[in-house]
């Protein structure tokens, strides 16, 4: 089966690969070092250390192996080709929900570096997917569990 691609910004590229190069090369020491003294105790099958120390490190590799797909899988947005006419991965949008006559500005991202506190939502997101392809002015229906919210699109920039 073909991964999907996974969109990242200049920004989240660098992110993710300066992550992946610490959990290489400082963190797998680190807990390399954790078992290694876990062990210096002796019996390893009532071992609390050693046992909390084999936890992560299978979680650390576990993510490691998901960065390395998420880059092998990585398509840079340029920004120089994001369009200001239509809603596209890059975008910054601007929208005003229409029941709340509130507005909000979102950057659309691929899913690697959503980050919804942050204004970052992805492209695959319920309000992310609705707003592609939208232009300035135009008004989306994004089904959420609650119904249906409706947004204006007020600007796109880049």
């Amino acid at each position: 089966m073909a991964e999907k691609d996974v969109y990242l910004t200049a920004e989240g590229l660098e992110r993710l690969e300066n992550e992946l190069d610490d959990l290489k090369s400082v963190k797998r020491k680190e807990i390399a070092e954790r078992i290694k003294q876990a062990l210096a105790f002796g019996d390893i099958s009532e071992n609390s250390e050693y046992d909390q120390a084999k936890n992560e490190q299978a979680k650390l590799e576990e993510r490691i192996i998901k960065l390395e797909n998420i880059l092998r899988n990585a398509k840079l947005i340029d920004e120089d080709e994001i369009s200001t006419e239509v809603v596209s991965v890059g975008s910054r949008v601007e929208v005003l929900d229409i029941e709340y006559d509130e507005t909000m500005e979102y950057v659309i991202v691929g899913s690697a570096e959503a980050d919804p506190y942050n204004g970052k939502i992805s492209n695959e997101s319920p309000v992310g997917s609705a707003l592609l392809g939208g232009k300035t002015g135009d008004i989306v229906d994004v089904q959420v569990p609650d119904g249906i919210i409706k947004y204006k699109i007020i600007s796109i920039t880049r």
